[in-house]
């Protein structure tokens, strides 16, 4: 045997790897530490590919914010398990500094991306899934310059970013931070449709409307109402269409008294200023993937045979 319990030791820390995974590559590198690294970055890659079609609809949803710029990204796991793993932690935000540093167009180009430490994020990505042994996958991630803020909720089923257009007064502020996250978790925990009253597009206000006429249509009580006044009253519900759509004209979950822009308002009077919410971007972890259905009769009766 060329290599000592110290160099399997040495190969761990390097890779993260179990033991047996490197005392097995420093065999077959005949001690060379090297060797050993590069036999399991190939193992990683066969692990990668080995995985590859199993459903990952589990994960974190992550955000962050440095200087002026944030990110929301998700990267999926099979299990909910993975979300507290350290290296699965480790490896979200190398991806989330990545995006904020060098901004990828896309995930394929962030997967080629060079992390501080030198290795790429597709290297990290091998590692990752070889050492924790599940499917593992960065399936999106947005990048918006600005006076940002953001919020993860339970530990990364929601992330949420929202970015201000502030004056000088309020811009990189202290309020920034903090009206931001409230305006974040309102975001999280509502879940607008729109920004505000002008980015609805018009075919959904149509939409909107028909529905409203087709209500009052089946009402004795609006039988005989001229269109005019029917007009006026649809017109009175896409004023409650907008209160539970579009993020300004919520309710503020804090204080029901107030809409989030009235908040927004007060926290930029606070410096002596004027801002805005002008972009939210919201991922919630797994939305839209199809969850993976555990058969644990099946999956014993499988270890058994």
């Amino acid at each position: 045997m060329n290599f000592t319990a110290k160099d399997v030791a040495e190969l761990r820390a390097k890779t993260g790897c179990g033991m047996m995974d490197c005392k097995k590559a420093l065999n077959d590198a005949n001690g060379n530490m090297d060797e050993a690294v590069e036999i399991l970055r190939k193992k990683g890659l066969a692990a990668q590919e080995k995985k590859a079609s199993r459903v990952a609809a589990e994960g974190v949803a992550y955000a962050k914010v440095e200087g002026k710029v944030g990110v929301v990204i998700e990267v999926n796991a099979e299990t909910d398990f993975v979300a507290k793993n350290d290296m699965f932690k480790a490896f979200v935000e190398a991806c989330a500094d990545v995006v904020i540093a060098q901004n990828p167009a896309d995930v394929d180009a962030l997967l080629a991306c060079t992390a501080a430490d030198g290795e790429t994020i597709d290297a990290k990505l091998k590692e990752a899934i070889l050492v924790i042994g599940e499917n593992i996958k960065v399936r999106r991630f947005e990048r918006v310059e600005g006076d940002c803020a953001a919020y993860v909720h339970a530990g990364g089923t929601i992330g949420v970013l929202v970015k201000f257009d502030a004056d000088e007064n309020a811009s990189g502020s202290e309020v920034i931070a903090s009206c931001g996250k409230d305006v974040a978790m309102q975001v999280a925990a509502m879940n607008p449709t729109y920004l505000d009253e002008a980015s609805v597009p018009a075919d959904a206000l149509e939409k909107e409307k028909e529905i409203q006429l087709a209500i009052m249509a089946a009402d004795p009580k609006m039988a005989n109402k001229p269109q005019a006044v029917l007009e006026k009253i649809v017109a009175g519900k896409l004023g409650k269409f907008y209160e539970n759509n579009c993020l300004v004209d919520m309710a503020f979950v804090k204080d029901g008294s107030l809409t989030v822009k009235k908040y927004v308002d007060e926290c930029a009077k606070s410096v002596n200023g004027t801002m805005k919410v002008s972009q939210f971007v919201r991922f919630e972890k797994g939305e839209g993937l199809e969850k993976r259905q555990d058969n644990f009769a099946e999956e014993i009766a499988n270890m058994v045979k």
